[in-house]
């Protein structure tokens, strides 16, 4: 079985330009919003309030910050969907070439975008994270986070296009927070730290499963 020869830059280009098409803006623009609120029809004869007023104040005019604002703050807050169970190769797995785990992609399914996530977090918390610029893996056989994309698809968790829509949703979080870049350029950022890979790669596939992705 052929093993995709991407390298994290790469499927980091590639994830950009699937970001920027109009159908992935489709995708992820209003996938934060709920659905519209029932307006109930007016109270008619005695039960019509007599105090003139027929609707309360919107309630969005009560809040100090945006709706948009709230609902990021508190997907950040909740714990990411673990992945299935299915135990990762050990320490020497990590550091062998990914065609030696070539066997463990046969009679796998597709999976969603948010489960490679979570896949790839595991690789980056059991295997370790590193910002090396473009490499794939270090010495001690840690990723980066586009590495770790890359290897969880090589291991079996998730098509070539599944392993985009991922990167595209890692950028996506990213936009949120500021980030105008790559995901390699933030990744390779002076001071970044394991926990933030972590915590992006937490973000991305909360915003993911909660558009069903």
């Amino acid at each position: 079985m052929a093993i995709p020869v991407l390298t994290p830059d790469q499927l980091d280009a590639q994830a950009s330009r699937l970001y920027d098409t109009g159908a992935w803006r489709e995708i992820v623009s209003g996938w934060e919003r709920t659905a519209p609120e029932p307006v109930a029809p007016p109270p008619s004869g005695e039960d019509r309030p007599s105090s003139g007023q027929d609707r309360p104040a919107d309630w969005r005019s009560l809040l100090s910050v945006p709706v948009e604002q709230l609902i990021d703050d508190s997907l950040r807050a909740l714990p990411a969907a673990s992945p299935p169970e299915r135990p990762l190769p050990g320490r020497l797995g990590a550091v062998l070439p990914d065609r030696v785990h070539a066997w463990r992609r046969v009679g796998q399914a597709d999976v969603r975008p948010s489960v490679h996530l979570g896949y790839a977090r595991q690789i980056l918390a059991e295997w370790g994270w590193q910002n090396t610029p473009y490499r794939l893996r270090n010495a001690r056989g840690a990723r980066c986070v586009c590495g770790a994309l890359l290897t969880a698809h090589r291991l079996g968790y998730g098509s070539p296009a599944t392993v985009d829509r991922a990167g595209a949703w890692l950028i996506t979080e990213l936009r949120s927070q500021g980030w105008t870049g790559l995901i390699g350029p933030w990744n390779r950022a002076p001071g970044r730290t394991a926990a933030d890979a972590l915590a992006l790669v937490d973000a991305a596939a909360r915003r993911a499963a909660l558009a069903g992705h």
